[in-house]
Formats: structure tokens, C-alpha cells, sequence
């Protein structure tokens, strides 16, 4: 009888499998009575992987992909003859971000001598019809004009700045906060204080001589010659010229009125509109205009300039910054990089540089295409503090707010535009480089005058009309109590920046010398020549003049030369 077979798991192993060993990290940490040997311990290192052979291409491979790999090595910006920012994040630890230097030709004795103003010329004298006397209107001339993506400051020659070839910045009568001469269009008039001025052509801008970066600013501008009569019904009202009045950033155009692009807010006189990127939309009281004799007060509200970084770096968070306290920045402040150069004009010296220039991003919003929406564009979606595009991203907490003859009218503007790099850019050209703040960068009292339109600002501290705010704030002071410790806080005359603007100036010129010592090694002793390790550049120099070749080959500031002298043609 055959003997029954049992029957086969299939899933039955033919042996008997070895217990896993413990891993490292199912040992106890630490040892014990019971357990001394326990502990971490290493694992066995494993025998090295065999080297693999490396894989050579052959010739023909190789160069197929050479066009390919020269083209990606020259697609791209103008690589930066002084290196990346550190602020940039691909930037290594040890880049430090300087000033670009300039070999330049020694100062002439005539560079020692203190800046002059403008050379005016009596144009025509301008009756008053709101009884505060007649105003003189000068032609100004023998100085430069901000134009054509360059601006100009006034500097002279100083031996107590050797290492930055003996030039600082300076300023020129008057000396106070106004009009600035060179930042204005070559068709406005002025009175010998600059600040009244006027135009016989159609609208232009000027700027005045301060911007405001942060805090809370207050200015005033008088009506001289406009419109008569109260309100648009009036049959007795007439136009003596139009004005416009309001915020300007360095970007906006200086041929146009304010309010024109995108980046000024302005006021128009009539029926007291708000116009922003050309675009009027009622604000005062209906049909009311701005007219002769009235004085509008302009207040501007920024938030501070470290929420302001942190909109333009990408930072902020509406949910976390729900508040703003404006505070000492000290060390936490960005680097203010100057790239400038001293030129001549007409026998006066300026530092020249380039201007920051309007952004395609702000230029499509004011004038979007037709297939803008197709196409994807960000500029589709409305400016906002976290917007993808930075020339689109707006301050929170910021606004401007109106007041007629001391009365309070309201808020046309809030969440104005950033203007901290890369909010702002300059125009990309050879030597321009993306992402630097001058120290000026910011929103400038701007007035716009049309065909006979004449405008008196008034910067402060003795205001026609100050506004309620700025009066508790002075019984404050007087009484003792409030806070006024922290200046930002509180509304402020924007005369008060012209001082602060200058002590700046100052210090940036301090710092940037000892920025140049430093590279030329830090000797006590005085140097003439730039140090060959020194980051420099030839400046613009008259090619004519004798010693330039060896000023070229870097002989140093010893050599005979001349700085070079632009020419501005009328418009």
C-alpha cells in the first residue's frame, strides 16, 4: 500500500532564515545596569564602490555642443566690473558692495571754489490778482537739467578727500528747502527764491529740492494765477493759466503735469479732481474747483523703510505686518551706493549719474494692451503689497491726504507704489547697475504750471494754514505731554528733511572716503595715485587733452588731463 504524501507549502523556505541584525539606532542611547555594552556604535563601513571609468565624448560629440555652450555663457546682463551686491542672494558671503571709482585728472584751483546757482534773467513781471504783491519771473540759465536718464548734483573739489580724488557733494544758494533748479523742465520761470515759478508753455513739472522716504510730511502750495470763481457754474469766472499739484517720484516725466504716469499723484485745479496715470476722477465737493487765493495742504504717510524692504524683497506678510511702528534702523539699514561721476558744464561742476528710469510693468498699467489678458501678463492683476511684479507692489499703511485753506477734504490716494529697488531701476546701459538706493529715492512735492499758471510752495515750519494735527502737536510739545520721542510718528514740515538730507550727504561722503582708503591699502600717509588693486574705471575725460594715454594706462591722478564737458541742447 503506497504510502500517503503529505502535502508541500510552497511558501515553506528549504532553510532557516538568519536573524536580521539590530540597526544603530534600536540600541539604547545610553547604558545601564543591565545593558553596559549599550550604546550608538558605528556600522561597518562598507567596502568603497568600484571607481567607474570616466566616459570620454569624442571629438565630433564635442564640438556639436560648442555652440550651444557659448551661447549660454553669453546670454545675460553685463556682468558688474565690481561684483554682485551682497544684498544679492546669490551672491557668495565675502562680495562687498562699493561705489563704482573713477581714474580721473587732478581738480583745476577753480574746482576749490564754492558751487554758483543759475544765472537769472528778467523775464517778465507777473501782477498779482489776490492782492500779495507782484512777482518777478526770471529765465534761469548757465546750469544743467536733469534729463535724458542722467542727473546731476553740484560738487566740488575738497583736499580733505583724497582718496575719492578730492570731490564731495555740495549745495548751492539758496540754501533751503525749494524748487530744485535742475530738477524742473527748461521752460519753467522762477522767482529769485525758487519757490514761485511759472511757464508760458503747456504743462510742465518741477521738483523740489528734498524727497521723504518715510513718516508723515506736510507742504503747502498758495495758488498765484489760475482759475477765478468758486465753482464750474460761475459766469463771472475766468482762467488765468492751470495748475497741478501733488507727489512725484524720480521717474516722472518733467514735460508733463503731474499725475501724467504712474508715478506721481496729483491734484488738478479743475473741479479739484485726483488724477493718477492720467486718469481724473471727482474728489472735491462737486463744483468746486481749486482756484486763485487758495492755499492746499499736502499730507504724505509712508510707512517705514524696513517694511518697505521687506515689500520689495518679497517679505512681508499681510497676516504677520498688520502693523507698522516706525523705529531706529541703525545697522539694519540698506547700503546707499552712489555711482557718480564729476563733469563740467559751462565752468560749473556736478556729479553726474544715472537716473532711474520708468518700468515696463508701470508703463503697461497705464497703458495696457488689448491682449494683455491673454497673454498672461501679471499687470492684469491690480497693484498690491504682495504682488509678483516688484514695480507693482504698494506700501501699506501709506496715503495721501488734502486740505483746502485748513479745511480737511480727504484721502484721494492710498496704498501709493514702493520706490525701493527694484521697485525703481535705472535705465540698463553700459555702467548702470539694477538694485542700488542713492539715498534719494522717494517721493518729491511736485508742481506743474500751465500757460500762465503761477504756484508758491511753502515747505515750512511757518505754514499759511497748518494742519489740526500738526497744532495739537505743538500744544503737545509745549504742555509736555505726547509722544515726540521718535520724530517719525509726528506730522513734520518737509523743511525739516532738507537738513536731514544734507547731514546725509555729508555722512555718505565720509563714508564712501574711507571706503576708498581702505582699498588703496589704509596708509596714513596722503595718496595721489589709485591703488592698481583698487576696483576702478577711466571717468569721462577730455581725449584731447594732454597726459590722457597715460592717465588711461593708470598712472594715476598725478597726469595731466581734463575732465570731460557734457553739452545740453535746448528743447
Amino acid at each position: 500500500m503506497t504510502e500517503g504524501l503529505s502535502p508541500r507549502r510552497g511558501s515553506t523556505p528549504s532553510a532557516v532564515p538568519q536573524k536580521r541584525p539590530l540597526e544603530d539606532t534600536s540600541a539604547p542611547a545610553v547604558s545601564s545596569p543591565l545593558n553596559p555594552d549599550a550604546g550608538p556604535t558605528r556600522r561597518t563601513a562598507r567596502a568603497p564602490a568600484r571607481e567607474q571609468r570616466e566616459k570620454k565624448e569624442s571629438l565630433k560629440k564635442r564640438e556639436s555642443k560648442a555652440p550651444s555652450i557659448a551661447g549660454d555663457s553669453v546670454r545675460g546682463g553685463t556682468p558688474d566690473s565690481n561684483g554682485p551686491s551682497r544684498k544679492n542672494k546669490a551672491t557668495s558671503s565675502n562680495s562687498i558692495l562699493a561705489p563704482m571709482r573713477y581714474k580721473l585728472p587732478p581738480p583745476k584751483p577753480t574746482d576749490y571754489d564754492a558751487p554758483k546757482g543759475p544765472i537769472f534773467t528778467t523775464h517778465h513781471t507777473k501782477d498779482s490778482n489776490i492782492g500779495d504783491g507782484n512777482v518777478e519771473f526770471y529765465e534761469s540759465s548757465e546750469h544743467v537739467y536733469n534729463r535724458k536718464g542722467f542727473r546731476y548734483t553740484h560738487c566740488i573739489a575738497d583736499p580733505a578727500f583724497p582718496s575719492s580724488l578730492y570731490y564731495r557733494q555740495s549745495e548751492t544758494e539758496p540754501f533751503e528747502p525749494r524748487v530744485n533748479f535742475e530738477d524742473t523742465s527748461s521752460h519753467i520761470l522762477f522767482d529769485k527764491s525758487g519757490k514761485t515759478i511759472t511757464t508760458e508753455k503747456g504743462f510742465r513739472m518741477a521738483r523740489a529740492n528734498v524727497s521723504v522716504r518715510e513718516g508723515k510730511w506736510y507742504w503747502e502750495c498758495k495758488i498765484k494765477s489760475g482759475i477765478t470763481g468758486s465753482t464750474q457754474g460761475d459766469a463771472s469766472a475766468s482762467i488765468n493759466g492751470h495748475i497741478r499739484i501733488g507727489w512725484a517720484r524720480r521717474e516722472a516725466a518733467l514735460d508733463g503735469p503731474v499725475g501724467f504716469d504712474a508715478y506721481s499723484y496729483a491734484l488738478r485745479d479743475v473741479g479739484g479732481q485726483k488724477v493718477h496715470m492720467s486718469r481724473p476722477k471727482d474728489f472735491f465737493p462737486a463744483n468746486e474747483n481749486i482756484q486763485e487765493g487758495d492755499v492746499i495742504g499736502l499730507e504724505i504717510n509712508l510707512p517705514s523703510l524696513s517694511l518697505h524692504r521687506k515689500i520689495v524683497e518679497g517679505q512681508y506678510n499681510p497676516a504677520v505686518d498688520v502693523s507698522d511702528e516706525l523705529e531706529d534702523h541703525g545697522a539694519e539699514a540698506a547700503d546707499i551706493i552712489r555711482d557718480r561721476v564729476p563733469i563740467r558744464f559751462k565752468g560749473h561742476l556736478y556729479f553726474e549719474q544715472f537716473e532711474y528710469h520708468p518700468t515696463k510693468e508701470l508703463e503697461e498699467l497705464m497703458n495696457p494692451a488689448p491682449n494683455i489678458a491673454a497673454s498672461g501678463s501679471s499687470s492684469v492683476e491690480a497693484p498690491n503689497a504682495i504682488h509678483p511684479s516688484i514695480p507693482l507692489r504698494t506700501l501699506p499703511f501709506s496715503c495721501v491726504k488734502v486740505y483746502k485753506n485748513g479745511r480737511y477734504i480727504g484721502e484721494p490716494f492710498t496704498d501709493l507704489l514702493a520706490f525701493l529697488p527694484s521697485a525703481s531701476k535705472p535705465l540698463m546701459q553700459a555702467g548702470a547697475r539694477d538694485g542700488l538706493d542713492d539715498g534719494v529715492l522717494g517721493y518729491f512735492p511736485a508742481v506743474s504750471v500751465f500757460r500762465g499758471g503761477a504756484v508758491e510752495v511753502n515747505f515750512g515750519p511757518d505754514f499759511w494754514y497748518p494742519p489740526p494735527s500738526m497744532k495739537d502737536e505743538d500744544v503737545d510739545m509745549i504742555g509736555g505731554s505726547g509722544d515726540t520721542s521718535n520724530p517719525s510718528k509726528r506730522l513734520r514740515a518737509v523743511g525739516e528733511r532738507y537738513s536731514e538730507q544734507v547731514a546725509e550727504d555729508i555722512i555718505y561722503d565720509l563714508v564712501d572716503e574711507v571706503d576708498f582708503w581702505l582699498q588703496d591699502g589704509g596708509s596714513t600717509e596722503q595718496r595721489r595715485n589709485i591703488s592698481d588693486a583698487a576696483p576702478s574705471v577711466l571717468g569721462p575725460v577730455d581725449l584731447e587733452a594732454s597726459g590722457v594715454e597715460a592717465l588711461a594706462e593708470g598712472v594715476g591722478v598725478g597726469q595731466a588731463g581734463e575732465i570731460k564737458e557734457i553739452v545740453q541742447e535746448d528743447e
